[in-house]
């Protein structure tokens, strides 16, 4: 699952801070910015949806009374565009009561 699949939630755990993490895994380029960024968007209104509905408590019992982290883990760093539109989200999202997240994807390698 990933960006592409726009009525799924990719992945739910809660993390060592007892906080819920919603995870959108987001592997596209930023060549296509605008059609990127509606996938984006998309996805997003669809874990809003699911939380607010109160869908994630049916689903996932241990959220419950938790906190509520939506986390985009992108393969590629952000376009400025994606940067921006990152930031408006975070404000919509922190007046709805949860926190969105952004962080880029980095392989470990080993040697």
């Amino acid at each position: 699952m990933s960006v592409l699949d726009s009525d799924v939630v990719d992945a739910i755990s809660i993390n060592d801070a007892e906080e819920v993490v919603l995870t959108i895994t987001d592997h596209l380029g930023w060549e296509d910015e605008h059609e990127h960024l509606l996938l984006l968007q998309e996805k997003i209104n669809t874990y809003l949806s699911f939380v607010e509905s109160g869908e994630i408590y049916d689903s996932y019992a241990k959220a419950d009374g938790k906190s509520i982290v939506i986390e985009v883990v992108s393969q590629f760093k952000l376009s400025s565009g994606a940067e921006d539109f990152l930031t408006k989200a975070k404000g919509a999202i922190a007046n709805a009561g949860f926190e969105l997240r952004q962080k880029v994807f980095t392989e470990i390698q080993t040697h």
